[in-house]
């Protein structure tokens, strides 16, 4: 039976990292990796999470079955981070699922089962576990424009002209604040006009969000979500715990459904925790607990909170001083757009060949889009990339 089996493609990403762990140089610069780091190239444990994890060891006295949709509180918790009382609470269904990419695999299924003709709408780009996902389970996928390479922001035109013409009862998977591999946020009267549009086509949205707190704030980030789904009848959300709590490694995420009333609520409930019972039974506990804890307790939730800042700003100051590095070295405004992004990526917009020079030449490595972990930066290491890539483009 094995000697069936044919060789997959190899993931672009993983490839990266294979590559530059094999590189000897000890001045070479990791930004494909989509990890936070902090100034000396850890990934921290934040300490509200160590503290959180030192009660639950004190308190935890068994180790048995949450159930298949995860344990209520946390799905509680997260409805109040993501959507902070926006959707009644009778309306809204959850899961807990194995990190964000696991919300995605399992929204996709609930799709497959409701409505098995739906296609569904990735953005160009968007991340590699989308189309991977969906191609996967065999279901119809489009695309609709998102990033103005020339720019370096979002082709909101393109989009909005792209999205009024799907059709009702497809699938738009939209990106929650900073989750666009691009780095580039729609403002808001930009995501009133998408809201309006998928009301007037009837297409439904599904969110992807990830990275809530590492662009504007909690509140702000939360913004494009929360009115999806307290403007539009129904949407799904996949929401992971990875990024902003650093608990990469538990895979801690959540699926929420906003059902059209309260009646469907049930039944909605009912069918993902059934996709949870075929793919993996329960779901993964640890990193869901010690989310819970953090977010229902005064202290620590203050303790994140002030972290999840100090993140933040981490990230806006080296942007600035990214944008700023590179205006200088190459006289030119080309690079200012990078100060105006958020989150913990961009896209240069240089091409593939130049993304080969930079690791050939100067052990700086990216995707090949040109996409960087600005989170993989420091403020010794940015001067060396603007350097690097004022060279490499004259």
């Amino acid at each position: 039976m094995l000697s069936n089996l044919t060789a997959q493609p190899q993931d672009k990403i993983l490839a990266l990292v294979g590559a530059y762990q094999a590189d000897p140089r000890q001045d070479k610069i990791d930004l494909g990796v989509g990890v936070y780091k902090d100034s000396t190239g850890a990934t921290p444990i934040m300490r509200a999470v160590k503290s959180a994890e030192e009660l639950l060891w004190q308190a935890q006295k068994t180790k048995s079955y949450v159930g298949l949709a995860g344990d209520p509180a946390f799905s509680t918790a997260m409805f109040e981070l993501v959507l902070d009382g926006s959707v009644a609470a009778d309306r809204l269904s959850a899961v807990a699922t194995p990190g964000g990419t696991g919300a995605v695999r399992q929204a996709l299924e609930l799709i497959k089962i409701a409505s098995p003709n739906a296609k569904v709408w990735l953005s160009n780009p968007t991340w590699p576990n989308h189309p991977s996902i969906v191609n996967y389970l065999g279901m119809p996928l489009a695309e609709y424009r998102y990033f103005d390479t020339e720019t370096g922001s979002v082709d909101f035109e393109g989009m909005l002209a792209d999205i009024k013409a799907i059709p009702a009862g497809d699938i738009v998977l939209l990106h929650g604040c900073c989750h666009n591999p691009t780095g580039a946020n729609l403002t808001s009267e930009q995501e009133d006009q998408i809201i309006t549009t998928l009301a007037e086509s009837g297409a439904v949205p599904f969110v992807d969000i990830a990275y809530q707190g590492f662009g504007d704030g909690l509140e702000k980030d939360a913004r494009f979500t929360r009115k999806i789904a307290s403007q539009l009848p129904e949407c799904l959300i996949a929401a992971s715990c990875s990024k902003n709590f650093g608990i990469y490694r538990e895979r801690t995420g959540i699926l929420m459904a906003v059902s059209e009333s309260a009646s469907l609520q049930a039944i909605t409930q009912g069918n993902m925790a059934f996709l949870n019972r075929q793919n993996f039974s329960f779901p993964p506990d640890h990193g869901a607990r010690l989310v819970t804890m953090i977010l229902e307790d005064q202290t620590l939730r203050g303790l994140w909170s002030t972290e999840l800042e100090q993140t933040r700003i981490n990230m806006l100051n080296l942007r600035q001083q990214l944008a700023d590095e590179l205006r200088q070295r190459t006289n030119s405004d080309r690079f200012d757009f990078l100060a105006t992004h958020r989150g913990m990526f961009s896209r240069l917009g240089v091409s593939v060949d130049t993304v080969e020079i930079l690791r050939s030449d100067f052990g700086i490595y990216m995707v090949g889009d040109s996409r960087i972990n600005i989170a993989g930066l420091n403020s010794h290491t940015v001067p060396i990339l603007a350097h690097a890539v004022s060279q490499t483009i004259k």
